[in-house]
């Protein structure tokens, strides 16, 4: 390569990792930008799409590397939640991180109550009465909780099952479920910011007005 072409070759490098460049493409693909030109329901299903894949793949591989549960199906709704509906108070960062944690305490409080802590889980061992009682006790405290503290998550309603029902029982994994929403929710940050939204860092306005 002769001199002038590797002079071209570095100027052109340094075109593309220009921070005016970089923050040009970051405000021309930010959703405000995209609805201009371009039917709302597709800007936000290609969004969803998008960006729920990168949450979930992050934290699959997360946990195929670590060969901890990372995900769990929860997760699965507190993404749509972040990527769809990114500004209401149940996809803040507070709502979902107290809302987990809720259904965590109550899943494994049923777990106590009916001594279910160390039995098979509900697929493998079926369905009794101690198992029914653990799973309603479990998603009706989580509910009225959820209520009082006014962080409602409605996906915190699938987690606390996910521990009553025996699928996620021990306690350190049950603190890798707290981890694996925070990792999601910084996730969720970064991308709802870069792409123009004004997604909170703890609280929603929505809910600051209401209290």
């Amino acid at each position: 390569m002769t001199p002038v072409a590797k002079q071209q070759l570095v100027a052109e490098v340094e075109h593309v990792f220009d921070p005016a460049v970089i923050r040009g493409l970051i405000e021309r693909l930010q959703i405000t930008e995209l609805l201009r030109h371009f039917p709302e329901r597709t800007i936000w299903a290609v969004f969803v799409l998008v960006n729920s894949f990168v949450a979930i793949a992050a934290l699959s591989a997360l946990a195929m590397i670590c060969s901890t549960p990372f995900v769990f199906p929860s997760l699965g709704p507190t993404a749509f939640l972040f990527f769809f509906n990114p500004t209401s108070a149940a996809a803040s960062p507070r709502n979902a991180v107290i809302g987990h944690a809720i259904g965590i305490i109550c899943g494994y409080g049923a777990l106590l109550i009916t001594g279910l802590q160390n039995a098979p889980p509900a697929m493998v061992s079926g369905v009794d009465t101690s198992r029914i009682i653990g799973a309603a006790v479990s998603l009706s405290a989580t509910g009225a909780l959820m209520v009082l503290l006014r962080a409602a998550h409605p996906p915190a309603g699938a987690t606390t099952l996910i521990v009553s029902l025996g699928i996620i029982t021990r306690p350190l994994q049950l603190v890798v479920i707290e981890v694996a929403v925070a990792v999601l929710i910084l996730q969720a940050f970064t991308i709802n910011r870069l792409a123009g939204l004004n997604y909170p860092i703890w609280s929603s306005t929505s809910r600051r007005r209401q209290a």
